[in-house]
């Protein structure tokens, strides 16, 4: 599957409290990138609805500087709904600073599911494998 590719600069306003990034502005960052991935996949942004946000985590605060790495992918596709995996590294380090899903339902003009069409490929590498693998344990 395509990733998709997003950065954020950290600036003044996107800090706490502690002067580090605010968890709630990476959450926001995190899902606009998942669903940058969605709408490209699907072609139909207007039909994409978000429905939950599974295992966001953060091992290591961002600081005012730094360039926040999003890079997203289809994980799972079901028959109306599909999982996008994003994985969040910082400035030029492969370090995972935090990673998660965000599973999205399509549906039509009127709110009601409706296929998405979306057909997953092989994967391609053992990261890809494990991805996925977590994926289908979501709940």
């Amino acid at each position: 599957m395509e990733k998709i590719n997003v950065a954020h600069l950290v600036k003044s306003e996107d800090l706490n409290h502690h002067g580090t990034l605010f968890a709630g502005r990476m959450a926001e960052w995190f899902v606009e990138a998942c669903f940058i991935c969605a709408a490209k996949v699907t072609e139909k942004p207007q039909n994409v609805v978000c429905v939950n946000i599974h295992g966001l985590t953060f091992t290591q605060p961002g600081n005012k500087g730094d360039i926040i790495n999003m890079e997203t992918s289809v994980a799972k596709a079901g028959r109306t709904s599909f999982t996008v995996y994003g994985k969040i590294t910082k400035n030029n380090s492969d370090h995972i600073v935090s990673d998660g899903f965000v599973t999205f339902v399509f549906v039509d003009e009127n709110g009601k599911t409706t296929p998405h069409n979306i057909t997953m490929d092989e994967a391609k590498s053992s990261e890809e494998i494990a991805i996925r693998e977590r994926a289908k344990n979501l709940r």
